[in-house]
């Protein structure tokens, strides 16, 4: 297989050319050319410049290709009007790999968008690859190299930052000087033209020197490739981010630098949480959140416990905590009784903890470890100021003592400087991090508590409910290109509850009256009561319209209303179409409460999934939540918990708790909507009623427009959702039943039974190694895939009332980003009954639908059947660069 990532000449160069290297003083290209000598650049170093014959002592050539010898990467500083030229002599010259510092293209106007149009034309011809423009450059560190403008390099670490600013890349070098942070790569985007996240986290986490990865994002081009790339990354390496844009100034700002359009900040948000990934709101607490990453600081929730040696900054804290929204841990009578007998009487006997200000190691000691037995609390913070009697390095020593034979994380807060500066540091060494504020402390358990949720959340992996209960997408389909036909792009409500209806999402019954005496006639059909709605497709808040009635109760009041609805509309809306008045059940609860669903279109991350409080006066109150689709049961209560109404939900002023089960199916089925109606742009349901008895959506408002035609059908969102339509029952000849289908996360006991009986041969074959189970972390990286870069199909037969795993194909993405390698095994009693061909040739048709080049491998020379099967699947055989054991066989999927 291909061992080198395609990016590994932008990375690890041999050579570097600096077009526009220069000896004037603080010129782009001479601060560029300097920073490569005084860096050690370990590679062949070139200037380039027409106007000079030497750079800082070094022979400059005229031109690229007057170099003469092959050049890994071509750094350009030089004026924008000049940089496509340059980069067709690139391209002659056989670099592949350029990075542009120059500003003055998209983020310029319309002329800087036109150079940059030709640019990448120009580069494209000749597989040239920009990283760029108008930013800072690029430093790695361990190799000397230092392509940037800063005045500062980089010292070596395991960090890697990457930006879209090369103004707070410069700020955050500044910064980690002071500090002693290190880094494995820092890496400015600019505008990213070419290359953009996406690549750049497909290389960090293929990079061995990068265990954490710090980002900094104004805004995202392609986000099913970003959140692809990020999910993937996250599940391996720890990621921070920091993200301009959460108002509307800042977005515009971020457009007018990066070209980059930021979109909703709570999308963004919502996307960050499915990622796995943490985000914070400044430097410091970037670097902070990595650093306690990195130690043994791991909460599995977020309830604290502040434990203070004074009343002050332990109330202090408490005030940040609830800024932050992080709840205190109650303390269990059986804690409270064990500090009793290890404090004085007058210690605070509530959270936060005061152990009054003459408290001891021993107090300390002790006083941590009746919490940390605590059930009730996931995280302590412990904090101290230096005092007349306070012994700092002791207590610090303690709670060292304390955490290795303790169960829950602590984060310090030594306060003050000269009393407690080394008993910071000797914290800091044993893996507690330590601050001199409390505000500072409280973040940290806030950003890393965020941190291990949204992992949990990653790993959701939502699939369709359709399994439960059987929708009816292809006629929700037929109707929606119906109205497209007829070029309108607004459902009336009688065919948005149609959809509604198609997808089991219970609705209730409308029919529209075009005339007082069909008014009647319907209301007698519906039955008493009924409520009265104006149907315009002009309309969208129809009781600011007037033209909502409630509580209908009689065949006179029908008529009357009829024809008050018609005559108001009209006045308030003269211009407005109307089709007529829609009659339905006036839906009376007692115990209902008032919700709003919703479906929205990002402009990044496309289709977003809205919750919150409904009816009226739901816009004043502005109670929403966001999340991003497919959703599943876990997801589903994430969102309905991110909302005030959710207080509401549950008993409430002598109503009984609404049905949760009810609520949450809702959701998944206009999660499956969104999955399956790439037309679907907007979508209302308000109020949505719920009561202990179910839901039901008494309005609802359905936008549609035609969506583009592509191979992928969940081209439209951001997270690929489980692929259902490849699950395939297959029956062989003795009527033994298989099915083939994507595998899933709670496959993973499955895959981890079915390794653990092959046979060694088969293990050996498959593994290439005497491997005799899979780790947690091979279940986890086998069993959770995102669809999109990477896909497997397991073969599983029931046995005993549960599935058995027989098989397993799958295929990552090589670092080529071109082709993909496969896998392959089948269980030793089901070999030669068809199963591998089965299950590979749906992962060879999976591959050539993603638009793959080709399915390579690499089969033990030894292994004649799996060549067999290969060869008769087309696969061609080939030897193998570096291993004669080895055999590397290839499928081509495109001419």
């Amino acid at each position: 297989m291909v061992e080198e990532h395609y990016l590994t000449p932008l990375f690890e160069p041999k050579s570097v050319a600096v077009i526009g290297a220069s000896d004037r003083e603080n010129s782009v290209g001479s601060v560029i050319f300097r920073n490569m000598l005084d860096a050690g650049y370990k590679g062949r170093l070139f200037a380039v410049n027409p106007k000079h014959s030497e750079v800082h002592g070094t022979p400059c050539y005229k031109t690229i290709e007057d170099v003469g010898v092959r050049v890994d990467l071509a750094l350009i500083a030089t004026r924008p009007q000049t940089v496509p030229g340059i980069i067709e002599q690139c391209g002659r010259a056989g670099v592949k790999f350029v990075v542009i510092i120059t500003a003055g293209f998209a983020e310029a106007g319309h002329q800087g968008a036109a150079l940059e149009r030709k640019m990448l034309e120009i580069a494209r011809s000749y597989g040239v690859r920009i990283l760029g423009p108008n930013c800072l450059g690029l430093i790695r560190p361990t190799l000397g190299l230092n392509s940037t403008f800063a005045n500062v390099n980089a010292k070596p670490g395991n960090l890697a930052l990457v930006s879209q600013s090369g103004a707070l890349c410069a700020a955050i070098l500044d910064w980690a000087k002071v500090n002693d942070v290190g880094f494995s790569s820092v890496i400015s985007l600019g505008t990213s033209s070419d290359i953009e996240f996406g690549e750049i986290l497909d290389y960090l986490v293929y990079d061995n020197r990068t265990h954490y990865i710090l980002m900094y994002v104004e805004g995202i081009r392609n986000a099913r490739r970003f959140m692809s790339a990020v999910r993937s990354a996250a599940r391996i390496k720890p990621i921070v981010l920091l993200k301009a844009g959460r108002y509307e100034t800042g977005s515009a700002a971020a457009l007018l630098h990066s070209g980059v359009k930021a979109g909703s900040d709570a999308v963004f948000e919502a996307a960050i949480k499915r990622a796995g990934v943490v985000r914070v709101s400044n430097i410091g607490q970037l670097f902070y959140a990595a650093k306690g990453m990195a130690t043994k600081f791991r909460p599995q929730g977020n309830r604290l416990l502040i434990m203070t040696n004074g009343g002050g900054p332990g109330a202090m804290a408490a005030d940040h905590a609830a800024e932050l929204k992080i709840p205190l841990a109650d303390l269990s009578q059986n804690t409270i009784a064990a500090l009793n007998a290890c404090l004085p009487t007058n210690w605070s006997h509530a959270n936060p903890v005061d152990i009054v200000g003459d408290a001891t190691p021993e107090r300390y000691q002790a006083a941590i470890t009746a919490c940390m037995d605590d059930p009730g609390v996931d995280g302590l913070l412990v904090m101290l100021t230096p005092q007349a009697m306070t012994d700092p390095m002791g207590v610090a020593k303690a709670v060292i003592a304390t955490l290795e034979a303790g169960s829950k994380p602590i984060v310090a807060c030594w306060m003050g400087e000269a009393q407690t500066f080394e008993a910071r540091k000797v914290l800091t060494d044993a893996g507690i991090p330590a601050f001199r504020m409390p505000e500072t402390a409280v973040e940290l358990f806030h950003h890393i508590s965020t941190y291990y949720k949204h992992q949990k959340l990653l790993l959701q992996t939502p699939e369709p409910i359709s399994r439960q209960a059987k929708t009816e997408t292809e006629g929700a389909k037929m109707l929606i290109e119906a109205v497209l036909s007829e070029r309108r792009k607004v459902l009336s409500e009688m065919e948005s509850k149609s959809v509604l209806r198609a997808f089991k999402i219970p609705v209730a019954q409308t029919m529209v009256a075009r005339t007082a005496t069909e008014s009647l006639l319907l209301a007698e059909q519906i039955g008493f009561p009924v409520a009265m709605k104006v149907d315009s497709p002009d309309i969208q808040r129809k009781t600011e319209a007037g033209g909502v009635r409630l509580n209908i109760t009689s065949a006179a009041a029908v008529r009357n209303a009829y024809l008050d609805i018609l005559d108001t509309v009209a006045r308030n809306h003269p211009n407005a179409r109307i089709n007529g008045v829609s009659i339905e059940p006036f839906v009376a609860r007692p115990n209902g409460r008032e919700l709003m669903v919703g479906v929205v279109r990002d402009p990044t991350f496309g289709p977003v999934i809205t919750f919150g409080a409904g009816g009226q006066e739901s816009e004043i109150f502005s109670d929403r939540a966001v999340a991003l689709p497919p959703l599943n049961a876990v997801l589903a209560e994430d969102l309905i918990r991110s909302t005030k109404v959710h207080a509401l939900l549950g008993e409430y002023r002598n109503q009984p708790p609404v049905n949760m089960d009810a609520l949450e199916d809702v959701l998944l089925r206009i999660s499956e909507m969104v999955c399956e109606l790439p037309w679907l742009q907007e979508l209302d349901l308000n109020p949505l009623i719920i009561d202990e008895n179910g839901a039901i959506a008494a309005d609802a408002r359905i936008v549609i427009d035609f969506a583009p035609v592509s191979g992928d059908r969940y081209a439209h969102m951001a997270i690929h959702p489980y692929p259902s339509h490849m699950v395939e029952e297959w029956v062989l000849p003795d009527g033994q039943v298989v099915h083939i289908r994507p595998i899933r996360p709670e496959d993973a006991e499955m895959e981890k039974d079915f390794v653990a009986h092959m046979s060694d041969e088969s293990k050996y074959y498959r593994f290439m190694d005497t491997i005799r189970e899979l780790t947690q972390s091979m279940l986890v990286r086998f069993t959770q895939i995102d669809y999109d870069r990477e896909m497997a199909f397991v073969a599983v037969t029931e046995e005993g009332g549960k599935e058995v795993q027989v098989g397993v194909s799958r295929y990552v993405l090589n670092p080529d980003g071109e082709t993909v390698e496969f896998a392959l095994a089948v269980a030793d009693d089901w070999q030669k009954r068809g199963v591998g061909r089965k299950l590979m040739s749906a992962l060879i048709e999976a591959a050539r639908l993603k638009g793959y080049r080709a399915v390579v491998g690499d089969v033990l020379a030894l292994n004649s059947k799996m060549f067999k099967l290969m060869t008769s699947l087309g696969f061609t055989i080939h030897p193998h660069p570096e291993d004669p054991a080895v055999k590397r066989v290839i499928k081509p999927l495109q001419s």
